[in-house]
């Protein structure tokens, strides 16, 4: 089960790459657009991909009776918990800005 360890740490390196998007977005505080180009791709692309299956694999644990919180610590679980949050509040931000330009 190593590589849940090993994917619920990518999962939530990705998040915090996510919220550094969020702010990269706010502010330009990055001048190098190369290293920007790098964060937003992996905070977007990879963050979209691997919070949700991360949680996915922690529910398939828990629904055949084994915790995750037997293999990943609680504060990674709950990390990415949080991140998954927070990532959907940004997909319903966005769908709401949508919805309502075309009003």
């Amino acid at each position: 089960m190593r590589w849940l360890l090993f994917l619920s740490r990518l999962a939530f390196i990705c998040g915090l790459f996510f919220l550094v998007s969020l702010s990269l977005l706010k502010w330009d505080w990055i001048k190098d657009e190369s290293l920007v180009s790098t964060i937003i791709t992996i905070g977007f692309f990879m963050g979209m991909i691997m919070v949700p299956l991360t949680l996915i694999c922690y529910l398939i644990l828990w629904l055949v009776k084994k915790k995750p919180a037997s293999i990943v610590p609680r504060w990674l679980i709950i990390g990415n918990v949080v991140m998954l949050l927070i990532l959907l509040a940004y997909i319903f931000y966005i769908n709401y800005l949508y919805t309502q330009a075309e009003i």
